[in-house]
């Protein structure tokens, strides 16, 4: 009988944990403020003024470095991006495709990102890759796009 009563209530307890922690889908932004593996990157598009872009309609593809991605980043590298916010908006923008790009539909070829330059997307089997970044979790949904986290930051190429 106690193992019962037991039994009865863990299933109420999961059922209503369930409940608990489904959310409904939010925002780019609010995606990524929501992963604690991506408070790096939360941050600097804070900083970078972009939030309010990823809060807006979209659709956004993201491919988002986690925070191990940022720690192999030089340290006078990241210090440069947060002296120099349109370099930091630019380093940032490199990083989101227009429209909802789901790891499915990845091509091999040359996607244009928001900061106007060409990064190289390739799949192989279940594996994306942007650049040198490889897609470590894919496919969070947002209302206004999708994240990819990805283990390297991306340097968009120097302009002449």
């Amino acid at each position: 009988m106690l193992n019962r009563r037991f039994l009865a209530i863990a299933a109420a307890v999961a059922a209503l944990t369930g409940c608990a922690t489904s959310s409904t889908p939010v925002s780019v932004a609010d995606t990524i403020a929501s992963q604690s593996q991506l408070s790096t990157l939360n941050d600097l598009v804070a900083k970078a003024g972009l939030t309010d872009t990823l809060k807006g309609a979209g659709p956004y593809t993201v491919f988002a470095p986690t925070n191990d991605a940022f720690a192999k980043v030089p340290a006078k590298t990241m210090d440069e991006l947060a002296k120099d916010p349109a370099k930091l908006k630019a380093v940032l923008n490199y990083h989101l495709i227009p429209g909802k790009l789901m790891a499915a539909d990845v091509k091999n070829g040359n996607s244009k990102t928001v900061n106007g330059a060409n990064v190289a997307l390739s799949k192989a089997g279940e594996f994306v890759i942007v650049e040198d970044a490889m897609v470590q979790t894919a496919d969070i949904s947002a209302t206004n796009g999708v994240v990819h986290l990805v283990d390297a930051v991306l340097i968009p190429p120097v302009r002449k």
